[in-house]
């Protein structure tokens, strides 16, 4: 199990039409949805995270990892490492994958709580749950962890 380290994490919800990014402090123990990134290219999509990473100058990064809910891994498992390793290619800063299968079911409570619903709903959704999958991590540490090197 890795432990949350110190400093600031930016989190991500991988989709392949949008990223839903969150922003936290593991001394803190908060996290906060920041954005959702949108685009027709990777390129544009990357634009818009390095812009993230240099406003936020993030130690580390927290990416969801979808699964079946029996654990196994599925196509989105694979694009979400892929997106990973992709980060840690641009960005150099060590990634941490997190179990996201309670992700989704936590943001839209959350959304409900807060009354948020319709079309707002709909684009808040994505950077709710990559504040769901930082909070877990900073509440549980990570299975798994990429720094450059195989797992």
């Amino acid at each position: 199990m890795h432990k949350a380290p110190k400093g600031t994490a930016l989190a991500f919800d991988f989709g392949e039409a949008r990223i839903g990014v969150a922003q936290g402090d593991a001394e803190l123990g908060l996290s906060h949805p920041l954005s959702t990134v949108t685009g027709s290219s990777n390129d544009e999509k990357f634009a818009a995270i390095a812009k993230l990473v240099q406003e936020w100058q993030p130690r580390y990064f927290v990416v969801g990892l979808p699964v079946h809910t029996d654990g196994t891994e599925h196509e989105m498992t694979y694009l979400s490492r892929k997106f990973g390793r992709r980060l840690h290619g641009r960005f150099g800063l060590p990634v941490y994958w997190m179990d996201e299968r309670l992700s989704s079911v936590y943001a839209e409570s959350l959304l409900s709580e807060a009354q948020v619903f319709g079309k707002k709903r709909k684009s808040v959704l994505d950077q709710v749950a990559a504040q769901a999958i930082l909070q877990s991590f900073f509440e549980g540490g990570s299975e798994e962890f990429f720094n450059g090197r195989d797992e």
